[in-house]
């Protein structure tokens, strides 16, 4: 044996009871279980690590992550790696940097700044890519060869791929664009995409109809993958845009996984209950359907994604030009104060829970932390004129937190029986979402041990084994023989999220131990300098 975990408590993923054994790791995989009643000689090996007791589980699948260039960029990574995060799924909410065109790159790295950094101007990253076989190829040899922090998925972002067939016209493709379109995400399938995901309140994803959706849906099917939507609406109605989302997905024939699966604003307060029993419904009906959520209520995303769907159309540059012009600026107003604009999901926005979480301007600083209302009050100015003001200046890179999210409905929700985790990470910005530093140590410490939502072993298996499940991995999510030792070691005494609104990149605690492909990615509770994350790619089967 390369390694012996000696004495762990194994949470296998299963969800079953836990159990202490001995765990031999050879060659990146899980050779030998020792069971404490097993009898016979205990397994050796050129490294033994006393667990002491430790709970050895799986390493945990985040869901939704937005680390598409965080692992080119950083290779330390320890934002996920210190939380257990052993796998990433990228490529989310329609909108990524493959599979492109020289103009469709430049103009997604305008639109998602905000989420990933990488402007036009930003020279953090070389973008030598345009497949997503290429993209996938670069983060396999990320570092001059050596690999990136944690493993990585990719779904097929079809707001990018719209962006790169029709551009970004609110108005149905035709024949030959939905041609190009399903072309486009076949090849992205085929070199290694898991699947598919839409940004529906975001342009210009958000501009196609369900017949387009359909369609791209079902090349999907065909290479066995699944629909990773962010819907049309999670505030007004939220409860129709899920029901969309489950009908589409049955008549193209795909499987369904449903993105940061919330209840949001004053009108759902209390709804979760609903949410589940249509998923219900459809799931006994014979439906393929998964979801994920992160244990947090408010949400992340960039300020300008608040502005109706109208104001998108053309482009970040056009979004600015309508923003300079005061006559444009007063509609969106209306739109978002009176009417409740599409990009905040139906509902009037109310400043006061629009907090500015990060901005790509230095000097524009003195706005994070503080809410636009907060921030208007202080120059003396109506939200609006500082929200338009800062829109312009920092040319739509400005990120927010959402105080939107309801309690209740996130209890309910992750006690589902398809409820995966995904932190819906954003690492961009001075004070980004502590979930992208905390989801996993806080869905251990706070929701597992300190309230009793779920048991420690129903809770790791939420986290490894069933995303793993939706993946269609064959050998990941469990702690089983022949599965890949990627194992995280914590305590379930102390495990907690050290990162908090006010302090958000702190690290967690009780996590000492990750593994990698059998490789320590964090030993005694420190981040080594290994590299033993790769692409995790479909096979191209049809």
């Amino acid at each position: 044996m390369d390694l012996v975990l000696r004495d762990a408590r194994v949470i296998d993923g299963t969800g079953g009871p836990s159990y202490r054994a001995d765990v031999g790791i050879t060659g990146g995989r899980v050779a030998a279980i020792h069971k404490e009643s097993g009898g016979g000689g205990r397994p050796t090996g050129a490294r033994v690590l006393d667990a002491g007791g430790l709970a050895l589980s799986p390493g945990f699948i985040d869901m939704h992550a937005h680390s598409d260039l965080a692992l080119l960029r950083d290779p330390d990574h320890s934002a996920k790696a210190a939380q257990g995060v052993t796998l990433e799924v990228i490529g989310q909410d329609g909108l990524s940097y493959a599979p492109v065109d020289d103009t469709t790159l430049a103009q997604v790295r305008r639109a998602i700044s905000g989420w990933n950094g990488g402007a036009p101007e930003d020279t953090g990253v070389d973008f030598d890519w345009r497949t997503v076989g290429e993209y996938l190829d670069r983060l396999d040899h990320g570092f001059g060869g050596r690999g990136i922090a944690v493993n990585a998925a990719y779904l097929v972002p079809q707001g990018t791929v719209r962006m790169h067939a029709v551009g970004w016209d609110d108005r149905p493709a035709t024949d030959a664009e939905l041609t190009r379109m399903k072309r486009l995400v076949a090849e992205s399938m085929e070199q290694g995409a898991v699947g598919m995901s839409s940004g529906l309140t975001y342009t210009p994803g958000m501009y196609a109809d369900d017949a387009e959706l359909t369609e791209l849906c079902r090349v999907v099917a065909e290479y066995d993958g699944y629909y990773c939507p962010h819907h049309r609406s999670y505030g007004a109605g939220a409860l129709q845009a899920y029901e969309e989302m489950v009908t589409l997905t049955r008549h193209a024939g795909c499987a369904l996984h449903l993105a940061h699966a919330t209840m949001n604003f004053g009108v759902n307060k209390g709804k979760a209950p609903e949410l589940l029993a249509l998923l219900d419904r459809a799931l006994d009906s014979g439906a393929d359907i998964s979801l994920d959520t992160y244990p947090y209520t408010p949400g992340c995303t960039t300020l300008v994604a608040m502005l109706p769907s109208w104001a998108g159309e053309g482009g970040p540059d056009t979004v600015l030009e309508r923003l300079r012009d005061d006559s444009a600026a007063e509609r969106i107003r209306h739109h978002l104060e009176v009417v409740g604009s599409d990009g905040c999901h139906g509902v009037p926005i109310e400043w006061d829970t629009i907090e500015i979480s990060g901005v790509s301007a230095p000097g524009l600083a003195d706005h994070v932390g503080r809410t636009v209302a907060e921030s208007a009050r202080a120059r003396g100015e109506a939200p609006w004129t500082t929200a338009r003001r800062l829109l312009i200046d920092d040319r739509l890179g400005s990120t927010i937190l959402q105080h939107v999210g309801h309690e209740e409905n996130v209890r309910v929700i992750m006690r589902h029986r398809v409820h995966t985790g995904g932190s819906d990470g954003i690492l961009q910005g001075a004070k980004p979402h502590p979930r992208a530093y905390g989801t996993f140590p806080r869905y251990l410490g706070r929701y597992a041990r300190d309230l009793g939502v779920l048991s420690l072993e129903e809770c790791v298996s939420h986290l490894t084994a069933r995303p793993a499940a939706r993946l269609r991995l064959p050998d990941r999510g469990l702690v089983r023989e022949g599965y890949r030792a990627d194992l995280v070691l914590f305590d379930p005494d102390t495990v907690a999220a050290g990162s908090t609104f006010a302090s958000p990149r702190v690290l967690p605690v009780g996590i000492p131990y990750v593994l990698i492909d059998g490789h320590f990615v964090i030993e005694d509770g420190r981040r080594t300098d290994v590299l033993a994350g790769r692409s995790i790619r479909r096979s191209p089967t049809r």
